[in-house]
């Protein structure tokens, strides 16, 4: 009975940190997400119809989101997550404000680009993970980062749904203050994202120059790395552009631009409701087998329903399908990566090494959109950018074969 009690609070205390860390990722993730709803018509009310400009603006935003989560790591293991959090969640209003009323590509830029990819650095993965990790005790932390990561992703389901309808019915300008509304909740959810009563941990002492170039020095860490790239190119390409490539290829139905424009945005949502069921599955699985091989599946699978998918003629059918299935793949990495970072350099550091993986996430996710626009705009197709896509799963299917899942050597 006397060991009840420390359970009983151990439990209460993660599932605070659990529901509030969720909260923040889902609406993190869940606002960048609609930005594919809104390139075509912001693209044709700003910049003529081109959408190499908007498509750069949120190139931009994956590779800030990249370059910036080290740092936002470092804030949260040096003074504190929710210190980090915070400074994401102002990034994160100003940069959609810009976004609403800037017309010019230096605005877009500089709002929908710099400071909302600085927003999501702050209130995504890198840093309410490290919480969540750090708060977990060690024989659960691989599911408590699962469920995190997992019903994160109902922001993903929901908000492009919601948007699927806005846009029909108010301009992309009115669609995105809406949006921009619905990050207040995180104001409710950060105060709780702390580890003990005090997010600081000052039991030990870190040199993380040192600790970085240690990691960037084992190889499975840096393989680890370059695989989470792929996911990046993937993740990125796909949310930016598949409403447009819907829009513009899909077939059999008679059916208005802007009808189908709001059907590959209702895929998308329905990949982020089939990532829920998708990454739980994932972090049992990785409880189960070698996480590396885990991963590997996951990226071949990816490769193989991109394959089917350009193979056949597009379809409002084989566009809801398309986005089940991917949905099922889609950030199942995350929670299985993360796991392998703590596995290899355990918990004090994780903001700070994670940054770094999500960093090549990043660099992925900017080539991905960028080089979807760009090749849109000169070749009025995206074939080539979904063969690359297919070519990248298999390069990192077989690139993570040979991650070990195993503590670094200077810390066995």
């Amino acid at each position: 009975m006397p060991m009840g009690r420390p359970i009983r609070r151990e439990s209460r205390d993660m599932v605070i940190i659990v529901t509030a860390g969720s909260i923040v990722l889902a609406l993190a993730f869940g606002v960048r997400a609609v930005f594919g709803g809104v390139i075509e018509p912001l693209s044709n009310d700003l910049f003529g119809g081109s959408i190499e400009i908007f498509s750069f603006s949120i190139a931009i935003q994956n590779l800030v989101w990249g370059l910036a989560q080290p740092g936002f790591g470092m804030i949260a293991d040096k003074y504190g997550d929710r210190l980090a959090i915070w400074l994401g969640f102002f990034c994160y209003v100003l940069g959609m404000g810009i976004c609403v009323l800037g017309t010019t590509p230096f605005a877009q830029h500089m709002g929908a680009g710099v400071l909302v990819g600085m927003g999501i650095s702050g209130t995504a993965f890198g840093t309410v993970l490290a919480v969540v990790g750090r708060a977990a005790p060690l024989e659960k932390r691989g599911f408590y980062l699962g469920v995190t990561s997992a019903m994160g992703s109902a922001g993903q389901a929901i908000l492009p749904l919601l948007v699927s309808w806005l846009i029909e019915w108010f301009d992309w300008q009115m669609t995105l203050v809406i949006v921009t509304g619905m990050l207040t909740p995180m104001v409710l959810c950060i105060p709780f994202l702390r580890v003990g009563g005090d997010t600081v941990v000052v039991e030990d002492t870190v040199d993380l120059p040192q600790t970085v170039r240690q990691a960037f020095g084992h190889s499975s860490f840096t393989m680890l790395s370059v695989g989470f790239f792929v996911c990046g190119f993937h993740l990125a390409f796909i949310t930016a552009h598949l409403p447009n490539y819907v829009q513009n290829f899909c077939v059999g139905t008679n059916l208005s631009p802007e009808e189908l424009r709001a059907l590959g945005l209702r895929a998308l949502a329905l990949a982020g409701f089939a990532n829920i069921f998708g990454t739980l599955l994932a972090s049992r699985l990785g409880g189960m087998f070698p996480k590396p091989y885990v991963l590997a599946v996951i990226y071949a699978l990816r490769s193989v329903i991109i394959l089917v998918f350009i193979l056949f003629p597009l379809t409002p059918t084989s566009v809801m399908i398309f986005g089940l299935l991917m949905g099922g793949l889609w950030l199942s990495t995350v929670p299985l990566t993360s796991a392998l970072v703590l596995v290899m350099f355990g918990p004090r550091v994780l903001g700070t090494l994670f940054g770094f993986v999500f960093l090549s996430h990043q660099l992925g996710g900017f080539v991905g959109v960028w080089l979807g626009g760009v090749w849109f705009d000169q070749y009025g197709n995206y074939d080539s950018v979904w063969i690359v896509a297919i070519a990248l799963g298999l390069a990192s299917a077989l690139n993570h074969l040979t991650v070990r899942e195993r503590a670094a050597p200077a810390l066995a």
